[in-house]
């Protein structure tokens, strides 16, 4: 009896249903299987607390967490500067549209064009609603300054893309999964291979009616593709020849995620427009933003871009408080760092068992061979081991964790990895 109340005051209340009574794991998944949608499919764990790079699930078993809610909790779970800003924001402003001027909105364009080197940060909610602003930008520059003929402006993106789920997003998805059936699509959406220069100026000397190129600096979503060195450079050079504005996409790999403070800073080059979101806020609140020099911003003038809840005191300060801890702790040193031990470590799986290591810093994947196993099933496998992790396209073992993580924490979480891959065997 003694026991059964212990383990009713570490679950709390979260796992009791309306009833009162406590939920095992299998009835929750039921539950969510029964009244939620079925367009995501979860890896059956029920998880309940987090704290660091450490996640605990409804029976109180401690697991390490290497996805970071895709690249998001960069900051590590609940850390106590977001949860203390959070709560102390929560009790004194949460909403006022932007009908009105708030403390926290210019406290934190102030902060990110002063860091980031940009004449102005435009706040938004989550990552796709930052690359529809980003494309609104654009093709508002390509009339008002480009002087591109009137519904004539086109957006290129890089196949395997991935910015999200709107009906924007999937127009121009290459992937069969994100746009089949949801039709008609956005006109002037045209596509064209990744990491390939030659290309893309085949298309920009085509069509004097591009206004914008959008690339991910390193494809996430479509396995963790890093482009060749020199790629992002030439990119630059193309876009100024063609006078086409470059939209870097770093919802994913942006703020310290790739071992620097953005992916371009690996090449030592600007964008003219780029989106943020994800580690943006910690995971603490949907925060995603957009910055760009004043020819481009001004091309939104009063009334035409808006959004509820962008730039909301509660989401301002949150994003606020996380950049700066991703700045004081020093954490695209320490993905750096680590970043360089996965890769030598993981590396080394034979290649019978995984085909390819990918990655920079700590957002990372590896191949798993087709004949060896099954990526769905080592996540599972994974997951009982005492790590939780997700497949990408079905056989690339995501590596994201925490930016928080230690050397030791990280090893551990490679010896599970290998020692999992090892049971096939």
């Amino acid at each position: 009896m003694a026991m059964q109340s212990v383990r009713q005051k570490f679950l709390g209340v979260v796992k009791k249903s309306s009833k009162g009574r406590f939920l095992s794991s299998q009835q929750v998944i039921d539950r969510d299987d029964k009244y939620g949608g079925i367009h995501f499919k979860p890896l059956p764990v029920v998880l309940t607390r987090g704290e660091g790079v450490y996640l605990w699930d409804i029976d109180g078993k401690r697991y390490l967490d290497f996805l970071a809610g895709f690249s998001t909790v960069n900051q590590g779970h609940c850390h106590p500067r977001l949860v203390k800003v959070m709560r102390d924001q929560a009790g004194k402003l949460t909403h006022t549209s932007r009908a009105f001027y708030s403390e926290p909105h210019g406290e934190l364009g102030e902060y990110m064009t002063k860091l980031l080197k940009w004449d102005r940060f435009l706040p938004m909610n989550t990552g796709v609603e930052g690359g529809d602003t980003a494309i609104k930008l654009a093709r508002r520059w390509g009339y008002r300054v480009k002087k591109i003929p009137s519904d004539k402006a086109t957006i290129v993106f890089a196949r395997g893309n991935f910015w999200g789920r709107s009906l924007a997003a999937l127009s121009a998805s290459t992937d069969p999964n994100c746009y089949t059936d949801f039709g008609p699509y956005m006109p002037l959406f045209e596509k064209v291979s990744y990491n390939d220069p030659a290309a893309l100026e085949q298309k920009f000397r085509e069509n004097p009616n591009i206004c914008a190129f959008m690339v991910e600096p390193i494809q996430g979503e479509a396995g963790v593709v890093v482009p060749t060195d020199g790629y992002l450079k030439r990119v630059r050079e193309l876009c100024t020849k063609y006078n086409i504005l470059w939209i870097d996409d770093e919802v994913q790999t942006g703020l310290c995620r790739t071992g620097m403070r953005l992916a371009i800073d690996h090449e030592d080059c600007r964008p003219d427009i780029l989106i943020l979101g994800k580690a943006l806020s910690g995971g603490m609140y949907p925060v995603s933003g957009v910055l760009a020099d004043d020819q481009i911003m001004f091309c939104l003038q009063t009334g035409s871009h808006g959004s509820t809840f962008g730039g909301s005191p509660l989401g301002n300060r949150v994003a606020l408080e996380a950049v700066k801890i991703l700045e004081e702790e020093n954490l695209a040193e320490n993905a750096k760092k680590l970043g360089k031990i996965l890769k030598e470590e993981l590396s080394k799986v034979p290649k019978d068992i995984a085909t390819e290591f990918r990655g920079r810093g700590l957002l990372a994947g590896l191949v798993i061979n087709k004949e060896f196993a099954d990526g769905w099933d080592i996540c599972l496998r994974l997951r009982d081991a005492g790590l939780l992790t997700r497949p990408a396209h079905g056989q690339i073992i995501r590596i994201s964790p925490p930016l928080t993580i230690t050397e030791e924490q990280l090893r551990e979480g490679i010896n599970i990895l290998t020692t999992v891959l090892k049971s096939y065997k």
